[in-house]
């Protein structure tokens, strides 16, 4: 037998175990096969899982000695559907976006609270400025503004997010603009949103995250959370781009410095700041990737009250993704509302953003971006 003359070299003990292998089943076969080798006249001990190197010793006069074992560290938190950072807290993700609309104005600089904001939307209103959206999920700001109305643009791009927005009002008929994209939205509410005395009206309402979600709550909004704003993960560029200059408008020249690991954000050359309750602690506005979407300007009205700037964000264009100090060109499209931006690449592969909070710029297809 074959079996049996392979064997002809081991020991009485070990022939044994041949002979009764051939009577089992491949299983038990496999088992003892096992212990058969471990006969054998050569010993190899399986180091264990370590951080220093382990010596395995043979029945030869060799010593091999092995490389430390490194051990995978698997990063289990939830990552933010905002910003593609992970999130410490798993409670925060599962729930609510909050939306507050920030004034932009000269005299409503420097603003506070924005510095905390998972994500921030810039869109152009009237008198050639431009107002924030400042996005809030798994992170709240207590000092927040100063708050102003809504536009016609803003539910089209909180709609993907299921957001709740939060203003100081808006003509009747873009409420019912508001209404029609199944936004919900809140007003002045007291003690949620509060004016204070450093500051004259309308540049002087505030805000506070935590207690707009405990209004949203007992009004029996959706505390659902969002889906994922963009594909994130990492990227790389060879086109480098360090600083980025938007030109809104006439009045409003923007850019942006990619300075520390950030971008951040200087209006008409000089550096825009946020300012913390105190009134003494000062910081820069930075975002750690800009994301330009570039859509067509139009005019909007409805029966009655003001016409007002507006923004077409369905249907597709052209974007531009900064991060790192490096540029990444593509196309947006969506056919509604309610879908987030599908950003592709210049090949159709889907644009990947880099995790970071973003700063996302709904920009006019009529001006001009540079760096």
């Amino acid at each position: 037998m074959t079996l049996l003359s392979e064997s002809k070299n081991l020991t009485r003990y070990q022939t044994r175990v041949i002979i009764i292998v051939q009577s089992l089943t491949v299983k038990k076969f496999l088992i003892l096969s096992m212990a058969l080798a471990a006969c054998t006249s050569t010993t190899t001990t399986i180091p264990p899982v370590s951080a220093a190197p382990t010596t395995v010793t043979t029945s030869t006069s060799s010593t091999t000695t092995l490389p430390p074992t490194t051990a995978t560290t698997i990063d289990s938190r939830p990552i933010s559907p905002l910003d593609g950072l992970p999130v410490d807290d798993e409670t925060l993700v599962d729930r609510r976006v909050i939306g507050v609309k920030i004034d932009n104005h000269w005299d409503a600089r420097p603003q506070s609270g924005i510095n905390k904001a998972d994500a921030v939307f810039e869109i152009p209103v009237e008198a050639n400025l431009t107002r924030f959206i400042a996005v809030f999920h798994d992170s709240d700001a207590d000092y927040l503004g100063p708050m102003r109305s809504g536009r016609p643009t803003d539910p089209t791009v909180l709609a993907p997010l299921d957001a709740t927005f939060i203003i100081s009002g808006a003509q009747p008929w873009v409420q019912n603009v508001f209404r029609n994209y199944g936004v919900p939205f809140i007003g002045e509410v007291r003690p949620a949103t509060f004016r204070i005395s450093q500051r004259h009206a309308p540049h002087n309402l505030y805000v506070d995250t935590e207690l707009l979600r405990e209004t949203a709550d007992a009004r029996d909004i959706s505390n659902a959370p969002p889906e994922p704003m963009f594909v994130f993960g990492e990227n790389t560029s060879d086109d480098v781009a360090t600083e980025i200059s938007f030109d809104w408008s006439s009045d409003t020249k923007i850019t942006w410095n990619w300075t520390d690991g950030a971008y951040e954000r200087s209006t008409g050359g000089s550096t825009q700041n946020w300012i913390d309750a105190d009134w003494e602690t000062m910081g820069p506005i930075t975002a750690q990737t800009l994301v330009v979407i570039f859509a067509r300007r139009y005019t909007a009205s409805g029966s009655s009250g003001s016409s007002v700037p507006a923004m077409d964000t369905v249907g597709e264009g052209r974007t531009v993704v900064f991060a790192n100090g490096t540029v990444f060109e593509g196309t947006w499209s969506r056919e509604d509302v309610d879908e987030p931006f599908d950003l592709v690449d210049e090949t159709g592969d889907a644009l990947v953003v880099p995790p970071g909070k973003p700063w996302i710029s709904i920009f006019p297809d009529t001006r001009t971006l540079s760096w």
